[in-house]
């Protein structure tokens, strides 16, 4: 259901990680050395996990799968989705396998270098809701390369066959040979949403705008790329557009991407164009940004459009 305030109901499906950061961090003390820091925080990530999160945020109804361990991790993690009112009845617990998890040490000026433990989500391809594909509205696939391009393409088939949004993005760095290994999984992604480093890796373009142009002759119906504080660029068979970042005084980058994903398809689950969507992702991003960790900030759908506004005054002065 989109184009109304009716309650949309998305599912996401993919990676669920629970992220330890720390801040500042400027290097890490010798030997047994310590430091003091000001903030320790314990947040929900992974593609899949933080876009739940968020779009629950923003008012849409929200069942997350994937695979976490039965372990104090996976309870932890599943424990702080439903805090923020996401259904996480259809994650598989998996017996003897860690959850997976990062350590990140967030430097001073936001950036955050990663320690990852892969865990559980190296099994998400054997675990896939079928069922609940069928009564979704949006179908966001957070990770597609878990899945590999024929199955990922089922799986997003099924989606519009039952009339929903299919929504995709990847983890994955921009490794040259990632484009072929999901090129199947293309012509049924409605909302293709890379970072600008992915779709450079991935098409070998000399320009954002000319890479997003390629994903778009491969298949993908829109392609949304990300790009930092940079404006994020929308292609269509149509041509592409700039949409700009709104400037904030950044924390820790961790989550905006997935943020911007969940601000975008809550705006098409109302009806928006994709140039509108990208400004309330950017709007949900600049909140996040704000603080510590994907889980940061206690906005509403409300308080971000009431930004966007606020926002668009202060730049037209």
């Amino acid at each position: 259901m989109t184009g109304n305030d009716a309650q949309v109901r998305a599912l996401t499906i993919g990676a669920h990680v629970l992220d330890t950061l720390v801040r500042p961090v400027e290097a890490l003390p010798p030997g047994q050395g310590a430091t003091l820091v000001e903030q320790i925080a314990i947040s929900p990530a992974g593609t899949a996990a933080a876009a739940a999160m968020v779009l629950s945020k923003l008012g849409a109804q929200v069942r997350t799968a994937g695979v976490i361990g039965d372990d104090p991790s996976g309870t932890m993690l599943a424990m702080l989705l439903q805090s923020d009112g996401v259904d996480t009845t259809l994650l598989h617990r998996m017996p003897g396998m860690p959850t997976s998890a990062s350590v990140l040490p967030i430097r001073p000026d936001g950036g955050r270098p990663a320690f990852h433990v892969i865990g559980t989500n190296q099994y998400l391809a054997q675990h896939i809701p079928w069922e609940a594909i069928d009564d979704a509205d949006i179908v966001y696939l957070g990770g597609v390369e878990f899945y590999g391009g024929e199955l990922a393409a089922q799986i997003l088939r099924r989606a519009r066959e039952g009339g929903a949004v299919t929504a995709a993005d990847s983890l994955s760095p921009g490794f040259p040979g990632t484009l072929d290994y999901i090129q199947a999984a293309l012509p049924e992604i409605d909302y293709l949403l890379p970072n600008d480093e992915q779709v450079i890796g991935w098409t070998g373009a000399p320009t954002l705008h000319e890479g997003c142009r390629k994903l778009v002759e491969r298949g993908a119906r829109c392609v949304v790329a990300t790009a930092g504080p940079n404006p994020t660029v929308i292609a269509t068979a149509d041509g592409t557009i700039e949409v700009s970042a709104y400037p904030v005084d950044v924390v820790d980058t961790s989550g905006c991407g997935d943020s911007f994903s969940a601000g975008f398809l809550r705006g098409i689950s109302l009806g928006q164009e994709p140039r509108q969507a990208a400004r309330l992702g950017h709007a949900t991003a600049a909140q996040v940004a704000q603080g510590l960790g994907s889980n940061f900030g206690s906005f509403t759908l409300d308080t971000v459009q009431q930004f966007i506004i606020d926002r668009e005054q202060e730049m037209s002065k």
